[in-house]
Formats: C-alpha cells, sequence, structure tokens
C-alpha cells in the first residue's frame, strides 16, 4: 500500500509537472495507445504528453528522467504493438506538434513529427526528386532516422544529410548521416537510445510529372500487394538474408493463419494483421508461431521487425 501511494504521489508530481511545460490541454491520462498505432491495438498509457517544439520535448524528457518513471518518444506508432495493458509510464508523442518543414534549394528539413509520406509528397510539390520510395511509408521522420527505413529500393540512408537529436545527456546536436551507422533497419539514433528532433534530406532537382509517375507506380504496386485495407505494422518481419519471408511462411502453410482476430495476411504472408478485434496477445501468439514453424521446417529463425511496448 505504502509503495502504490508513493507512486501515485510520483505521479502527480510529474504530471503536475509535464502540464506546466506544455499546457494542461497538451497532457492527457489513461489516453488509450489503439488510437495513436497503426495495428489499432493497445491499452492506455498512464499518461500521454504533446509538446510543441523540441525544447519541450528536451524538457518533458528531463522531468520523466528526474522523476525516475519510463517514458518512450512516438512517432506515427506505424511499428508498434503495444500491450494489452498499456504503457506504465510517459508517451511522447512528436506528431502533433513538431511538424515544421522547411526546404533550401534541393535541401528538405522536416522536424520529427512529420509524416514521411508528406515529406515524400512535400518533394515531389518542389520537384525534387529522392523521396519517392517512402511515398507509401506511414511512419513519422523521427521514426524513419530511427529504423533507416525503407521500400522499393531506396532507403534513408540514400537521402538523409544530418539529424537534429537530442543527446543523452539532454543536449541538441546535429550529427551528420556518416555518424549514424545507418544500417539495415537500424542506426546510432536506435542503438545510442538519441531522439530525432529533425532531419535534412539531400535530394536532387528533377522534372514533377516524372517524380509523380513513379509516386503512382510505387502505389499502386503497394496496394496491389500489400493488405493496406487492414490495420496493420507494416512487413512484421526483417528480411532474413537469403530468403523472402512472405515466401517461407507461406511454404511453411502458414498463410492466413488466425489467432483471434489477428492473422497472417493472405494477400501478403510478410504482414500480420489486425482483422478485427485483435489484442496484443493474439498477434503475438500469431508472430511467436510464424517464428517456430519457419524455423522447425527450414532453420530460419525470423527476426520481429514490430517493436514490443508494455
Amino acid at each position: 500500500m505504502l509503495e502504490s501511494t508513493l507512486a501515485s504521489s510520483v505521479m502527480q508530481d510529474l504530471t503536475w509537472r509535464l502540464r506546466s511545460i506544455v499546457g494542461e490541454e497538451n497532457v492527457r491520462e489513461r489516453e488509450p495507445m489503439s488510437e495513436h498505432t497503426t495495428f489499432r491495438i493497445g491499452g492506455p498509457a498512464d499518461l500521454f504528453v504533446m509538446p510543441d517544439d523540441a525544447d519541450e520535448v528536451r524538457d518533458v524528457i528531463a522531468a520523466c528522467v528526474a522523476a525516475d518513471v519510463p517514458h518512450f518518444v512516438l512517432g506515427c506508432g506505424s511499428d508498434l504493438l503495444v500491450a494489452d495493458e498499456g504503457y506504465h509510464g510517459v508517451i511522447v508523442s512528436c506528431v502533433e506538434g513538431l511538424v515544421n518543414v522547411t526546404s533550401d534549394g534541393d535541401r528538405l528539413t522536416c522536424q520529427a513529427g512529420v509524416q514521411l509520406c508528406e515529406a515524400s509528397e512535400m518533394a515531389c510539390e518542389l520537384g525534387l526528386t529522392g523521396l519517392e520510395f517512402a511515398c507509401g511509408i506511414p511512419g513519422s521522420v523521427g521514426g524513419a532516422c530511427f529504423m533507416n527505413a525503407g521500400a522499393y529500393d531506396g532507403c534513408i540512408a540514400d537521402v538523409l544529410e544530418s539529424v537534429r537529436c537530442l543527446m543523452s545527456d539532454g543536449t541538441q546536436q546535429t550529427l551528420v548521416a556518416d555518424e549514424l551507422a545507418l544500417g539495415y533497419r537500424t542506426s546510432r539514433v536506435r542503438t545510442d537510445g538519441l531522439v530525432t528532433l529533425s532531419a535534412t534530406f539531400k535530394l536532387r532537382e528533377g522534372e514533377r510529372g516524372a517524380i509523380r509517375a513513379r509516386m503512382d507506380e510505387l502505389t499502386q504496386r503497394r496496394e496491389e500487394r500489400q493488405p493496406l485495407e487492414l490495420p496493420s505494422a507494416g512487413s512484421t518481419f526483417k528480411r532474413p538474408k537469403g530468403h523472402f519471408v512472405g515466401k517461407l511462411v507461406t511454404d511453411a502453410g502458414l498463410r492466413g493463419y488466425t489467432v483471434g482476430g489477428a492473422g497472417v495476411s493472405t494477400k501478403h504472408a510478410g504482414f500480420v494483421v489486425n482483422n478485427g478485434g485483435a489484442t496484443a496477445a493474439d498477434v503475438h501468439a500469431v508472430i511467436e508461431h510464424v517464428q517456430d514453424e519457419v524455423e522447425r521446417q527450414f532453420g530460419v529463425r525470423l527476426e520481429p521487425e514490430v517493436r514490443f511496448l508494455g
């Protein structure tokens, strides 16, 4: 009982502190995370905070650290599965406030909360080529730098010039791409626990019609091949060297396999989808069964691309 009372007191004090930083209207209690993930799954977060700028992000995180309360920096929630019990801590959401975009010649600078597909659209409007591959990626710029997002033979590393980061000591630094250890679905942002505040992309001048045609082509390919009509977190597993996830899962006889409301997509076996009313437990069960069966049959252990929270 005493521990519970102390924990309650800490959270009350932290709630007051966070409201003093970002404003009362930008702090929500018991916010359902199902509203903030593309899976449409997840229980409530103790506190859901929406900073307006980089300084507020810094101050919010510093307050959480000082109070010894866990925190998680959220973009679009497009690669995230939140537990049915929710998240005991503070969600720091960047997509409401950090959404400014500026351009300078062939450079496009986007704050972390800008959707990557919107950045692609803006580049097209400016007649800048290089971000076409990102036209259908549902994540934020911050999340894209975190995981070096990519699709259709393109990735963030191809066009990223620099990232403005919040370092672990609370300072802000600009790191050039060569300092970010960008690899397949990873980066120094991820491994070192940095927070992306903004990113600058070095693009090239192009013909707007050709850029649009390429984006339309990629959009059509996505619509034809991916289960965009159902909630998911995109590709569920990382591509194992020398294999394709969809083929492995299909050959294992798991296309359409379901647990509760979650299942392997019948359209693309590399996706686990929410067929309706799925819980995080359902998704976990599908993922684990797919991993076990693919390993049993083919000796390949699939590694989730989806991140788990809570």
